[in-house]
């Protein structure tokens, strides 16, 4: 357990974007979106003029996931939902932060004013999850699943462990339609349809895999006691006409059967991006990657992060996350073809650093 440390948390893989610079720093899928997600979302435009209204999105949402309806908020994005646990839940004596992941929840409680303390994951244990690290008397936790940065997928056990009376336990879930594991019909280690476990929120994003960073539409499922605050913090129609068009749409069968198709491509070029780099000289692969993304250990990573922009490539920076530090990368996966250009562009960067 260690106390706070200075890190720009508010850093995101976005300013690592560039006019003319591929994409490998932020993990948005990049294709076009499919007609039955665009056709309702401009469908919705025609009804601006009405004060949105949740009541369908809600009832979509909570019927993927087995839910009663009051056990569902929508949000504008999950960046909304820490924001709104971080206030509603002020109260909280002792709040922890899983790392390394997402920085927003830290980011979101320290702004709120709560003293967050840390449970560092360690490399040498591949950034897994161990619940006896959690402080016993911790009455706030959050963590990731898949994780954000190292995309490590914890077991749902493991996470269940932590849920007890008098303890709201966040998962962030924000990558879990990500993953994909042969012969398992839905997401592997998801916690979202688990409505018995004490005080357990699960936050979810739609903006991943469809590529709606900019609709910005999420949701919780948590208890109705919980999520009541949540409600009580959050403004009047937090979440427009088009997201909640967007919502529907993606509680679909025909999208979470797309989900899983998506989902299974992914691991593929997950898998072929892993191989390359493993196969770099200095290069060390974070844990057993299985989500939209891959951390690598590489020596001066600041540099050869400078270096890979100037031949094109933008990959996000680890000395933000609380557990790594200068030496980490995070590259988004993307087609083989692309993985096989910047694994060969950082090869050549390596190769040159090493001959000087």
């Amino acid at each position: 357990m260690l106390g706070p440390m200075t890190f720009d948390l508010d850093h995101h893989g976005d300013a690592e974007v560039g006019a003319g610079l591929i994409d490998l720093a932020v993990n948005v899928r990049h294709q076009p979106m499919p007609g039955w997600l665009a056709e309702p979302i401009l469908a919705s435009l025609s009804d601006l003029a009405a004060y949105p209204d949740a009541t369908e999105a809600t009832a979509a949402v909570a019927a993927r996931h087995r839910r009663d309806p009051a056990e569902v908020l929508l949000t504008a994005g999950a960046a909304q939902a820490f924001v709104l646990l971080a206030q509603a839940l002020r109260g909280a004596r002792r709040a922890v932060v899983v790392h390394p992941q997402f920085t927003e929840p830290e980011a979101a409680l320290r702004n709120a004013g709560h003293r967050v303390e840390r449970v560092l994951l360690r490399e040498e244990d591949g950034f897994r999850l161990d619940p006896a690290l959690v402080p016993d008397d911790a009455d706030l936790v959050f963590v990731g699943n898949p994780t954000n940065p190292t995309s490590v997928l914890h077991p749902a056990g493991d996470l269940a462990a932590l849920a007890r009376p008098g303890r709201v336990l966040v998962v962030d879930e924000a990558f879990a339609d990500t993953t994909y594991r042969k012969g398992c019909p839905g997401e592997p280690e998801s916690l979202a349809d688990r409505g018995d476990l004490p005080g357990l929120v699960v936050l979810r994003s739609l903006t991943k895999t469809w590529g709606l960073a900019g609709l910005r539409i999420g949701y919780a499922l948590g208890p109705v006691e919980v999520l009541s605050r949540l409600v009580a913090a959050q403004p009047l129609w937090a979440v427009s006409t088009p997201a909640l068009a967007a919502a529907v749409a993606c509680a679909s069968p025909i999208a979470i059967a797309a989900e899983r198709e998506i989902a299974a491509a992914l691991t593929a070029e997950r898998d072929h991006l892993v191989e390359r780099l493993r196969h770099v000289p200095s290069v060390t692969v974070a844990g057993v990657p299985m989500s939209a993304f891959v951390s690598v250990r590489i020596p001066g990573a600041d540099r050869v992060r400078a270096e890979l922009r100037e031949r094109g490539y933008a990959v996000r920076r680890g000395d933000t996350f609380p557990g790594l530090g200068t030496d980490w990368l995070r590259i988004a996966v993307r087609d083989t073809a692309t993985t096989d250009r910047f694994v060969q562009t950082l090869r050549d960067i390596l190769a040159e650093r090493s001959e000087k």
